[in-house]
């Protein structure tokens, strides 16, 4: 059944956040976006101009008819315009009609600067809070949420773990706002850090509705089943294709490129993405494949290597490496990629398959495990996430 995700959130005129980077997340991810819009804003790369707020009754109303008919899995939360909306909402959660699962992303302050959230509406979100499975706060927004005006880097997990025992959920901490050239997204309960995600930077100017997105990946996920952890997994990569992917619109902080996002990992598998194919001349095939409309993303003629790119993301390469692995006389390799290659292998082979290697990570960034199927023929199970369209040797 199709995963149904309720998003209260406030609607963004220039489709880079708000409830426009909700559903394309949403949607992209496998689910069936609802919505309940709880302000209207003029806005676009440049900054807010203007927020008009939905009426309150609307806004639970909006909620009430999609639950009553299509039924909610998952409920991600994110402006609310005011602190009447914040407390309609936690009563209407509270019916209980929407399910338990709810991923509240406390909305403050836009990547422009512009003020969303005044005192008093912070203060109605601990309410949320506490009906939350997850909340997503940033840096700043940890920092409000504890009364403070900053958090010093080591001061972060202390924090977050105070604020998730008084929330009584777990809180993803985003490390976006954060110094170096390094990101840290935590994830922690009142025990303290779960899980920790390191990451290099991506310098782009197309930030623009990253934490709506990444809340609504987490709540799609939680509604198709995924625990808490595997859920902000998949929505971190998911975020960072986006950004790779960000067509660059706007002057100012432009809007990222979720629609661009294909079969990256971002499932559990098998995905056929990739198949390697023996070469002779390196030169000649790289313009055969061109020629048949593919995108060249890896060029690596001393290696004899290169990889091509179609419409919908599948990947296919040529080597020239003769009598050895990948390009041996009949030496196509299938590639079949998964978000979750540990829990994969580990599947088959308690059921009887047999490897050549179980996983391992390789020098050019992808996790991979070897086998051949019952004619010979050879098969690579691997996981790369952004590494396999964006590698740091692309074209």
């Amino acid at each position: 059944m199709t995963a149904r995700v309720l998003i209260v959130a406030g609607s963004d005129s220039g489709g880079g956040a708000g409830i426009q980077a909700d559903i394309k997340a949403v949607t992209m991810l496998g689910g069936h976006a609802m919505t309940a819009i709880t302000a209207i804003t003029a806005q676009n790369t440049l900054g807010v101009e203007a927020v008009h707020a939905i009426p309150t009754a609307m806004v639970s109303q909006q909620m009430r008819v999609v639950a009553e008919d299509i039924g909610v899995d998952a409920v991600k939360i994110g402006m609310l315009g005011g602190a009447d909306t914040a407390m309609a909402v936690a009563e209407e959660l509270i019916s209980g009609v929407y399910g338990e699962t709810f991923v509240f992303d406390p909305v403050m302050i836009a990547t422009s600067g512009a003020v969303l959230a005044d005192a008093k509406t912070v203060a109605a979100m601990e309410v949320l809070a506490e009906l939350s499975t997850v909340v997503t706060p940033n840096l700043p927004e940890l920092a409000a949420l504890c009364g403070r005006e900053a958090l010093a880097e080591d001061a972060v997990e202390g924090a977050a773990v105070a604020y998730a025992k008084k929330a009584k959920a777990a809180v993803l901490v985003k490390g976006g706002h954060g110094t170096g050239e390094t990101i840290t997204d935590r994830l922690v309960t009142e025990h303290g850090t779960i899980a920790l995600w390191e990451a290099p930077r991506i310098e782009t100017r197309s930030t623009h509705g990253t934490g709506c997105t990444l809340a609504s990946a987490i709540a799609c996920g939680l509604a198709q089943g995924m625990p808490l952890e595997p859920a902000v997994a998949r929505a971190r990569d998911f975020v960072r294709l986006a950004l790779l992917d960000a067509p660059g619109l706007g002057q100012g902080h432009g809007p990222m490129g979720q629609q661009a996002v294909r079969n990256d990992g971002l499932f559990t598998g098998p995905a056929l993405n990739q198949i390697t194919l023996p070469a002779s001349d390196y030169a000649v095939s790289v313009a055969y494949y061109k020629q048949l409309g593919l995108t060249q993303i890896v060029d690596s003629p001393a290696n004899g290597y290169a990889r091509f790119e179609a419409i919908n993301g599948v990947t296919l390469s040529i080597h020239v490496h003769e009598g050895v692995g990948d390009s041996a006389a009949g030496g196509a390799t299938t590639y079949l990629e998964s978000g979750a290659l540990d829990a994969w292998v580990a599947y088959l082979a308690r059921r009887g398959v047999r490897f050549e290697t179980m996983p391992a990570d390789e020098d050019w960034g992808w996790r991979e495990a070897r086998l051949s199927d019952p004619a010979g023929n050879r098969l690579c199970l691997y996981q790369a996430g952004e590494y396999r369209r964006y590698p740091p040797w692309r074209v």
